[in-house]
């Protein structure tokens, strides 16, 4: 028997160890212990952790790489990040956004995030956003899924071309509903906008993923909406509810009822760890709240938490790198998910659970499934998260599309080892 990849030797996050994978034709054909064939290419992974790839379930890629253009955040609120966006909307070119974003599905490939569902304005009614990405969309299609939102950034009510725009935009072929209702003029309008948006993902048979509540007010309560039109629309499965902050700081009693209408709706919940603690919390001194969602009470109810970058390098987040393991040890500290289930939890919120929000096919590491991983410089998910590691090879369709040197350091002390590498320094956990 002849393959086109086997990875030899591999742990698998499940906490398998010493599998072999063999890839044909694109697909993973077996995953089983000391494989009996042959490869055009084998690549030892020596007892480290292979990956499904990593998924942004939540980002903006029209804005991204703009960092200073046309200036700098200076309050680091999402208002003011949301009108030095409008003040670079009109300046947008296609060669502008398409640029950036092909720089930016670079980085991804190198970093083993090889699916982005990526939010595009409709705001404006040129429309450049919303043609350069389904052009990049198709671009990249060999190497990375691109699932673009149809996102009006200043509200579906707020000028009545929007809703027009954001009828294009599907037209055009974009995937998926976008809204903002806590951005509306008024509570009302939110609550309206979300019901109509919902009814055009039930008519178009479309998902919906609304940014809801990304605010610090407890009285933001558009998930609720959303969670009642999920059922009376029969979406479930079709619908995230993202950001949701403002359940950072709700009334437990109404939280202890929020969550489970949200568990029975089936509503994927994303939130943003690295740009929520850092856009929320604003207007406060001490002690300053982080915006994040109820995540470990979520995951307990078996709501699918999927956690999203949301921003790199642009008018909300002047840091980031496409870093989807950095989201995770995010998470990890300001939700003090710290014990070892949680972390594994949110190893899962960046790989299998942002699938199943994406609606991903062919996702996984058994056989069948696309032979689509990565391999890591560590041993299992918790060490992933804390080392953030090289990702040695990256894995589409079966050819490597990316490697990257192990990460090690020589030292010259007396009496010690001459060199040092990471991943070999973690005592061995328990399962």
């Amino acid at each position: 028997m002849t393959f086109d990849l086997i990875i030899r030797n591999a742990n698998l996050p499940d906490g398998s160890t010493g599998l072999d994978i063999g890839c044909r034709d694109g697909k993973i054909a077996a995953v089983e212990r000391r494989l009996k064939a042959d490869a055009g290419e084998e690549i030892d992974a020596g007892g480290k952790l292979v990956s499904p790839p990593f998924i942004d379930i939540h980002f903006h890629m029209d804005a991204t790489l703009s960092l200073g253009n046309p200036r700098l955040n200076e309050t680091g609120t999402l208002l003011e990040g949301i009108q030095l966006w409008s003040e670079k909307r009109p300046t947008l070119t296609h060669d502008d956004v398409a640029d950036r974003a092909l720089r930016y599905c670079d980085l991804a490939v190198a970093q083993g995030l090889l699916a982005v569902r990526s939010h595009v304005d409709v705001t404006a009614s040129h429309m450049i956003g919303v043609e350069a990405l389904l052009d990049v969309r198709e671009r990249v299609k060999p190497y990375l899924d691109l699932q673009l939102v149809a996102f009006p950034q200043d509200g579906y009510f707020r000028r009545p071309e929007i809703a027009a725009n954001l009828e294009r935009a599907l037209d055009m072929g974009v995937d998926v509903v976008g809204g903002i209702p806590h951005f509306e003029r008024t509570m009302e309008d939110g609550r309206r906008s979300v019901t109509a948006l919902c009814e055009i993902a039930a008519e178009r048979g479309l998902p919906v993923d609304l940014h809801c509540d990304e605010t610090d007010d407890p009285m933001s309560r558009h998930i609720e909406t959303l969670a009642y039109e999920t059922q009376r629309l029969g979406l479930q499965g079709r619908v995230a509810g993202s950001h949701l902050t403002s359940m950072h700081s709700m009334d437990n009693y109404y939280a202890s009822k929020l969550l489970p209408l949200i568990a029975e709706a089936g509503i994927h919940c994303i939130p943003n760890p690295i740009a929520n603690i850092v856009l929320q919390g604003r207007h406060d001194t001490y002690p300053k709240r982080r915006g994040m969602m109820r995540v470990p009470e979520m995951m307990a109810l078996g709501i699918n938490v999927a956690y999203g970058q949301d921003s790199v390098l642009d008018p909300w987040y002047s840091l980031g790198n496409a870093d989807m393991l950095d989201v995770a040890s995010m998470a990890v500290h300001v939700g003090h998910m710290t014990s070892l289930a949680a972390m594994r939890a949110s190893f899962d919120a960046v790989t299998v659970n942002a699938a199943k929000a994406f609606g991903l096919d062919g996702y996984g590491l058994a056989p069948g499934c696309n032979a689509d991983f990565v391999l890591l410089e560590a041993r299992d998910p918790v060490e992933a998260i804390r080392l953030r590691p090289a990702r040695l090879a990256v894995v589409r369709r079966g050819r490597v599309i990316s490697r990257s040197a192990p990460r090690s350091a020589r030292l010259d002390l007396a009496g010690r080892p001459g060199i040092v590498e990471p991943w070999l320094y973690a005592p061995k956990l328990p399962n």
